[in-house]
């Protein structure tokens, strides 16, 4: 029988390709997307091209009644969670710390932070021994903003990243005697829309001319760093972040 993953965020950039590269290593992927239907149709057909099944589920992972949603249409539709990809992320913008205003913030730390411990939540709820499941994994998408700060581009988006860093290495040695390992991948800038969303649509070209390689990283060179560490393969990796920079 094929393994249970939801990746949230699943509809672009990294998330949609890690829900693609797990369906092609065999997982049925549920994912949650939050306003792009049509895109999230286009992942869902890509998997299920692929001969697996996929569940897209519309959700806010600011909005914890909407984690519980997401989190019970899995149980209910395909049953028990054997992988999360903690993937949704927003970066409030380009800005200043000093020009920042108090609701970008919330939004940046209630969906990247307090989102994705509420979805930490909830699957070690039902993966854990000690809850009765029968183990998992977790990966969270963190980012190389995590190490630089960001100066001059988001600050606010930068310290939840070191928070999930926290966070990973923290939950991973609390579960791993449950069955459950948690690990991390820290991108650096990588050629998604997140820059375009955010007013630099020239940040990818920018960040490239300054790269050691001469490029930045493809959603998809990420992908299979976080289906590794999915994976048996590295099945004694866990409370670790692995950076996935090119330099």
């Amino acid at each position: 029988m094929a393994k249970i993953a939801l990746v949230t965020g699943g509809s672009r950039g990294i998330g949609a390709a890690c829900a693609v590269l797990l369906a092609q290593r065999g997982y049925d992927v549920a994912f949650s997307y939050l306003r792009r239907a049509d895109k999230a149709e286009d992942v869902a057909g890509k998997i299920g091209a692929l001969g697996r099944k996929a569940l897209a589920v519309q959700a806010d992972i600011a909005d914890e009644a909407d984690i519980l949603r997401l989190f019970a249409t899995v149980d209910d539709r395909w049953g028990p969670l054997e992988l999360l990809v903690n993937n949704v992320g927003v970066t409030g913008g380009f800005s200043r710390l000093a020009d920042v205003t108090s609701e970008t913030v919330r939004r940046v730390v209630d969906t990247n932070l307090t989102g994705t411990i509420l979805c930490c939540r909830e699957s070690v709820r039902r993966m854990s021994t000690k809850h009765g499941g029968a183990g998992g994994v977790i990966i969270n998408v963190s980012s190389g903003t995590a190490y630089t700060g960001s100066p001059n581009e988001y600050i606010s988006y930068a310290a939840t990243n070191g928070g999930i860093n926290t966070l990973t290495v923290g939950l991973g040695r609390e579960v791993i005697g449950e069955g459950v390992r948690v690990a991390a991948v820290a991108p650096g800038t990588t050629d998604t829309d997140i820059h375009a969303d955010g007013g630099q649509p020239d940040r990818p070209a920018i960040k490239a001319a300054m790269h050691p390689m001469g490029r930045i990283a493809t959603a998809e060179e990420v992908a299979e760093a976080v289906v590794w560490l999915a994976s048996d393969a590295a099945s004694y990796v866990n409370a670790t972040i692995l950076p996935v920079t090119g330099a």
